[in-house]
């Protein structure tokens, strides 16, 4: 029997607010712990929370993004657990009346396709604390800075059927959070996290699976590798005639394989209900569209204009607006030269390139997007020639000297001079009658040979036009 997959994503963004959402304190990343806390966030009987403002303009922001249902009176609840970091006893969230639904994310597939990702609702609530486990001791340690740091939880249908479609759809939200610059998507530090809900069914059957919730997924390809694994795993058990627990499962990314943590809660063991602290919080329309007036170009009309102005393919300025920091730099650059597609080239080919190496960001390129722009115009001009331009680039990473700079100093300025090119053709075609005999006879993959020997003979600054034209008239 063939089994289909059906998933839903629960993504927890914290948001960059310089304070938290119930207090004061600041969720700045990395500090000692325990130093960024107050009576507030540690749950001292007596205090009250007064909610961040800031945190609310951000979800608004997410929700108009995504086309959600903006919730006009909505109001917060407290979910009950206990967990060694969470001091309260209790989260304040949002249940029965969330700021945002029903919203979407589109998608693109690898076939090009557009798929349209539903979303359920999005949220506010406080992030919990961080339990650091001694390696060594059987003892683990509460670090409760990070209690009370605003998260916006973002929920989606079970709309989507495969892990590559998974890590498509959270790539997309975290591009839009950041091209919003309320999150900073960081996976690494924890504030881009992901729980996923996951079951199969009989292909073709509309009736739902029971399905697990995946959690420690801190990366894309952990996502799309856990998912993977639940899919064989429950097909498995399915077509083995067992029965699929409901249950809580984590990713162990050193065995490739997920484990049992605990059953699956239900709401109603959470026991929610309203907040008595917090007043419900009612959004005017005055807001909303204050809020709208203030979004920025997103990344799907961000790369539909990508594609008309600047003529670029689709896959290019899919590559080059997956972050707000990557699009601006491409725009940057290609605004100052003649030829926006060779932009896009070194933008996704040189620089890109150079930057995975070294596992940096864009906004930690060693070369500006001036600067890049005028190398690319020296070859516009041909000054240099795209092989020359090459090594240019790279002692502009080591010396961080302008490209003009560089040629100037190291004599590397294109020879245009047709005379001076005639005369190194004809010597190397004359140091060569056995190879052009062979050429004339009909083995024109030789001519690749001579443009190499030419070049070699001008020191790789002959112009490779004029080279290739002299060759051909030569032969």
């Amino acid at each position: 029997m063939e089994f289909e997959p059906v998933i839903g994503l629960e993504v927890h963004a914290q948001l960059k607010t310089e304070s938290k959402i119930f207090c004061g304190c600041s969720t700045r990343f990395g500090a000692a712990p325990n130093t960024q806390v107050c009576p507030v966030c540690l749950g001292m009987p007596g205090v009250l929370p007064v909610l961040n403002k800031k945190v609310v303009a951000y979800a608004l922001r997410m929700a108009l993004a995504t086309d959600c249902e903006i919730v006009r009176q909505n109001r917060f609840a407290r979910k009950n657990y206990f967990y060694p970091d969470l001091p309260k006893g209790y989260q304040i969230s949002q249940y029965e009346l969330p700021i945002a639904l029903h919203g979407h994310v589109n998608i693109t597939l690898a076939d090009g396709s557009t798929k349209r990702i539903g979303l359920t609702r999005i949220h506010m609530e406080e992030d919990a604390g961080k339990l650091i486990h001694d390696p060594d001791r059987p003892v683990s340690r509460v670090d409760l800075n990070r209690t009370g740091t605003p998260l916006l939880e973002i929920v989606s249908e079970p709309d989507i059927r495969s892990p590559e479609e998974a890590g498509a759809y959270l790539r997309q939200v975290r591009a839009i959070l950041r091209y919003l610059d309320i999150s900073d998507g960081n996976m690494e530090e924890g504030s881009f996290r992901c729980d996923a809900n996951i079951s199969v069914r009989p292909k073709g059957s509309d009736q739902l699976g029971t399905r697990t919730e995946l959690k420690n997924l801190n990366s894309f390809k952990h996502v799309e590798s856990a998912l993977a694994y639940e899919i064989k795993r429950q097909a498995e058990v399915l077509a083995g005639g067992g029965e699929v627990a409901q249950e809580t499962r984590l990713w162990d990314s050193a065995k490739n394989r997920t484990t049992s943590m605990r059953g699956k809660e239900e709401a109603h063991d959470y026991r929610y209900f309203p907040d008595p602290d917090l007043v419900p919080l009612v959004i005017d329309e005055a807001w909303i569209e204050e809020v709208r007036a203030g979004l920025p170009e997103l990344p799907d009309k961000r790369k539909a204009r990508f594609i008309e102005s600047y003529a670029l393919p689709e896959y290019d300025a899919k590559v080059l607006t997956s972050s707000r920091e990557l699009a601006d730099y491409f725009e940057d650059c290609a605004k100052q030269v003649k030829n926006p597609k060779m932009a896009a080239n070194w933008v996704m080919g040189d620089l890109l390139g150079l930057l995975n190496a070294e596992g940096k960001e864009i906004d930690a390129s060693p070369v500006s997007a001036a600067q890049l722009a005028e190398l690319l115009r020296l070859m516009e001009d041909r000054l240099i020639s795209g092989r020359i331009a090459k090594t240019v680039f790279e002692e502009m990473v080591k010396s961080g000297k302008p490209a003009g700079r560089i040629v100037e100093e190291k004599g590397l300025v294109q020879v245009t001079d047709e005379s001076a090119i005639t005369d190194a053709v004809d010597r190397v075609l004359a140091d060569n009658p056995g190879e052009v005999e062979k050429y004339r006879a009909g083995k024109t993959k030789l001519f690749g040979f001579f443009v190499g020997q030419v070049m070699k003979e001008t020191k790789g600054k002959a112009n490779p036009q004029i080279v290739n034209r002299l060759l051909k008239e030569r032969l």
